[in-house]
């Protein structure tokens, strides 16, 4: 299920490097994507953390997508990504996470491809006034292999689910975690990240062959 990461990045432990040259410890790089719906906050979620000055591909919504990009829950959204968003964050030491927002509108989903090419996982936004609209990213790394964490994006007027709610109307996999955040604020995304990182060590160990080296 999981996409096969690099040796050093497979054995290493969150705030683990692998040995270079040396001794000296190269940090482990992870790709992640972080998926959702039109207007679900991934642009928002990928400025907040990054610590560096995030690359955004925003344009400006005009009357051209009328009947093209459906706005309906999020009329006061005024831009939209056109190819990605790009930031970098480091959960630990030795263990930097790169991440790649991905377009929301259906008409951008050609770059989805792209975007996924090597990445280890993905974090899913969910909107709750909307959950319909995550649907397609939940299928499209189901269908892929890759693993994903659901990350409900706590608007002020979202419907309160329980996680086992949503887990229900997204029939997703008893093991596939459910995190409650607020992409706003730096230290909820990060908790989401934090989370996505440990469900994938926990692939890794349960896939690991018997007997096999713990790094």
């Amino acid at each position: 299920m999981v996409s096969k990461p690099s040796e050093s990045a497979a054995n290493a432990e969150p705030g683990e490097g692998s040995p270079a040259e040396g001794g000296a410890a190269v940090p482990v790089a992870v790709k992640i994507l972080i998926a959702g719906g039109f207007g679900v906050g991934k642009t928002t979620m990928v400025g907040a953390v990054s610590e560096i000055r995030p690359l955004q591909t925003e344009e400006l919504l005009t009357d051209r997508s009328v009947g093209v990009d459906d706005t309906a829950g999020v009329e006061q959204k005024t831009t939209t990504t056109v190819a990605m968003d790009f930031g970098r964050i480091t959960i630990r030491d030795g263990l930097v996470l790169y991440l790649f927002g991905t377009p929301g509108q259906d008409r951008f989903w050609f770059m989805w491809d792209e975007l996924s090419y090597g990445a280890l996982g993905a974090v899913v936004l969910a909107d709750t006034r909307r959950l319909a609209d995550c649907f397609p990213a939940v299928d499209y790394f189901e269908n892929r292999g890759l693993p994903f964490v659901i990350a409900v994006n706590c608007f002020d007027d979202g419907y309160d689910y329980t996680a086992e709610e949503i887990r229900e109307a997204l029939d997703l996999r008893p093991d596939t975690p459910i995190v409650l955040c607020d992409v706003r604020e730096r230290a909820s995304g990060k908790e989401v990240l934090t989370t996505l990182v440990r469900h994938l060590l926990s692939l890794h160990r349960d896939q690991r062959p018997a007997g096999a080296p713990t790094g």
